[in-house]
């Protein structure tokens, strides 16, 4: 993680502090790539080191990995129709009520989850405490 000032002056950016930039090198099935990603912050030098952003930055990737990619890619929320008045902060609301119950559960894999649950549904009604197991 590289942070620096220096081209701070020359952008027209209210708050811009510093700028960032990371370089990640990935082996992926067997090709080596070469990674370059950039940030901004408002945050000063004092307030925040490179170390500090760059937990901050995997913090944001876990978030992302652990939340959004199963709210996109599970349930197809970027798919979704359903665009007006309450129902689509209704229906993220149950996505992630859902999500942190298995997750609360021990479950790993959402998908996964989903589908045990989809071919057992009196497995799920028990869970949840509809009926005796």
């Amino acid at each position: 993680m590289q942070l620096s000032t220096r081209i701070v002056p020359h952008l027209n950016w209210p708050g811009l502090a510093q700028v960032c930039r990371r370089i990640r090198t990935t082996v992926r099935k067997g090709k080596r790539t070469v990674e370059i990603d950039y940030a901004i912050t408002s945050l000063s030098r004092e307030r925040a080191s490179a170390q500090w952003i760059a937990g901050c930055w995997r913090g944001h990737w876990g978030i992302e990995n652990r939340l959004h990619y199963v709210r996109d890619v599970t349930f197809g929320e970027d798919a979704s129709r359903i665009r007006k008045g309450a129902a689509p902060q209704i229906l993220a609301a149950c996505r992630n009520a859902i999500i942190g119950v298995l997750r609360s559960w021990g479950c790993r894999n959402i998908a996964a989850a989903l589908r045990d649950h989809a071919y057992q549904p009196r497995k799920l009604l028990a869970k949840l405490g509809f009926f005796k197991k």
